[in-house]
């Protein structure tokens, strides 16, 4: 015991090694089995002198004696597996690999001239494997950063302070109202939000004075489960259109009314105008989100749709597709988890340059953090995981229905001739306009999906953007915001002004109307008095 106190570290070390073989040419030749010997073997010590030896040689004497333990580590395995192993070469298994192992030796004949002795290169894999696992966990500790990580913030979800009507099966649904007031208003845009947002986003950075301008007025409501709105367990993209007209009904919007569909949000504008297309005077797309297993799309179309895509979002597709209820598990770690975090790890997005340089505007990480906070704010994840599923399900239409070819009885003739004539063709469904804003530099929702959009509505007119990305043009763009309305509402007249009261009494009380229409009735008058 006295004798094994007063031994070195690397005397002990070469106990447990015992004698490998490997010597330095300056090492005297020690005994075989002597702990000191090897010892010197190793660290190049001078038996006579018995000089300290340096930092240098003691690395040089580390390292090595890591290597050959490694070896014998590494063969010890092998053997044990060969063991193991003993009489499975006449497996089915074995027969089946025995040619592609053959194949992966001769590859690797090329590492004989620095392999031991038995020159064996696929036994030689387990001592390659244990050394590189010591390197990387080396090189890991010491590459370690102290530098401090700063924890993600924890989402504000402020009080409930929305608008809210009942529907009629009972449902609350929760709105908000910007720009011109009901009985002013010239135009009125309902607007149902995208993945992961709620009515705060509308047009996101819309100002009031473009609204005042056009006399224009934006509704905005939370999706069922989303915000304050009531979950509605059965909802699909018919009843979400239903959801639309009774808001529009209880807000007093008799007239028509143009609807909004950004992204995800596109596929509820859409069955706007397949369910509900009397109540609709137009729609306004921006890189509306299109089914990527409809099975009218062509297989070319399907690749460069898919193409875009991250690998993390393509998979969050299909496991809505196939696996819907393995969804939870992601949303509860990402965005269901009460911290804050970014559109593009979250949503698992590709950005261009210029969405980049927007999503790290204060402006807009402001404005995120809030619609995020107010669309988790039920912190439910079965409203997402329903509306992940309507994107890749069965829409319950097919774009191709909101406007058909008008099939009439004709003979021989007439068919033949309007397959020649395509401006004579007549169509049905929704025949008010239609247009989508389409950035070039899309990698969310890419410029193919628009491509097969305008290939099933024939009539939507396709506005392409380049080097636009999907939040660029739609998102805190003061001139973009203009140029599309000046393209939906033409040049700005302002607000209605509110119907003159008259001072005689009148048997129904008089209804708003245009200045046009004013116009038309005195003609009328003018026209009848003057039969009289």
């Amino acid at each position: 015991m006295a004798a094994a106190t007063t031994m070195t570290w690397h005397e002990e070390l070469a106990t447990l090694v015992g004698d490998t073989g490997a010597r330095l040419p300056a090492a005297a030749a020690p005994a075989p089995n002597s702990a000191a010997a090897v010892g010197a073997g190793w660290y190049g010590e001078e038996e006579e002198g018995k000089m300290e030896e340096g930092w240098a040689q003691q690395a040089r004497g580390f390292a090595e004696s890591t290597a050959e333990m490694l070896r014998e580590l590494g063969l010890g395995v092998w053997d044990v597996a060969a063991q193991s192993l003993a009489g499975a070469e006449d497996s089915e298994l074995a027969r089946r690999l025995r040619r592609p192992a053959a194949a992966a030796g001769k590859r690797l004949s090329f590492m004989n001239e620095y392999l031991p002795e038995d020159r064996d290169p696929v036994r030689c894999w387990a001592v390659v494997a244990a050394v590189a696992f010591v390197a990387l966990l080396v090189l890991g500790v010491g590459s370690s950063d102290d530098t401090p990580v700063e924890q993600p913030k924890k989402l504000y979800i402020s009080p409930p302070n929305a608008k809210r009507f009942q529907l009629p099966d009972g449902r609350h649904l929760a709105y908000e109202e910007k720009g011109i007031s009901a009985d002013r208003a010239r135009f009125s845009l309902v607007a149902p939000h995208s993945f992961l947002s709620s009515r705060l986003a509308g047009i996101p950075g819309i100002s009031s004075s473009l609204l005042e301008e056009f006399g224009a007025r934006l509704v905005t409501y939370d999706l069922p489960g989303f915000g304050e709105s009531d979950p509605h367990p059965g909802r699909n993209l018919n009843s979400s259109a239903l959801d639309m007209l009774h808001l529009a009904d209880a807000l007093g919007i008799v007239d028509k009314f143009w609807v909004v569909g950004y992204s995800g949000g596109g596929m509820h504008a859409w069955s706007a105008l397949r369910y509900i297309p009397d109540r609709v005077a137009g729609a306004a797309m921006f890189a509306p989100m299109a089914n990527p297993y409809d099975s009218k799309m062509t297989k070319d179309e399907k690749r460069k749709i898919w193409d875009r895509w991250s690998t993390k979002r393509k998979l969050m597709h299909i496991l809505a597709r196939r696996f819907p209820s393995l969804l939870r598990l992601f949303y509860h770690r990402s965005f269901l988890s009460g911290k804050q975090g970014q559109p593009e790890s979250w949503l698992s997005l590709s950005m261009g340059k210029k969405d980049k340089t927007l999503l790290e505007a204060p402006t807009f990480n402001a404005f995120w953090e809030k619609d995020v906070a107010e669309s988790v704010r039920q912190g439910d994840a079965q409203p997402f995981v329903e509306e992940a599923v309507l994107q890749v399900s069965d829409w319950g239409f097919s774009l191709s229905d909101i406007q058909m070819q008008k099939k009439e009885d004709q003979g021989v003739f007439e068919f033949i001739k309007s397959l020649f004539s395509q401006a004579e063709r007549e169509w049905v469904g929704f025949l008010g306009p239609i247009h989508i804003w389409q950035g070039m530099d899309d990698r969310v929702v890419p410029p193919s999906a628009t491509e097969f959009a305008r290939r099933m509505v024939p009539g939507a007119t396709v506005h392409k953007l380049l080097d636009e990305g999907h939040f660029s043009y739609f998102c805190f763009c003061d001139e973009c915001h203009r140029q599309i309305f000046s393209t939906l509402f033409g040049t700005p007249q302002g607000p209605l002004n509110p119907a003159p009261e008259s001072s005689e009494a009148a048997p129904e009380p008089a209804e708003e109307t245009s200045p046009a229409y004013d116009e038309e009735v005195a003609e009328q008058e003018q026209e009848t008095s003057g039969l009289a």
